[in-house]
């Protein structure tokens, strides 16, 4: 897998930010990733695409909903997203990367 591929973009909601606020160290992303990412392909891409070390990851795989659309149900896709530990002093600037 091509590193410029797994990471998608970064996961932004209420949740994320407060779980970003709550971080003693260093600063915490949450990313959508491709679904066959592991971990160390995360790491691998973050300092490539970065240049940033990562202290810890975990790996959410999120179950796609079951939507209803009118008469139709709809299956959405599944989908994984990772929470990013830097070390202290590193930041992500999205604008420039992905």
């Amino acid at each position: 897998m091509n590193l410029n591929d797994v990471i998608i973009r970064p996961h932004i909601t209420e949740k994320t930010e407060t779980i970003k606020q709550l971080g003693k160290t260093g600063e915490r992303y949450t990313l959508r990733v491709h679904p066959d990412a592991n971990k160390e392909l995360v790491k691998q891409a973050l300092y490539k695409l970065y240049k940033v070390k990562v202290v810890d990851l975990k790996v959410i795989n999120v179950r796609g909903k079951l939507k209803r659309f009118r008469q139709a149900k709809i299956q959405l896709p599944s989908w994984k997203k990772i929470i990013v530990v830097l070390a202290s002093g590193q930041k992500i600037d999205f604008a420039k990367g992905v």
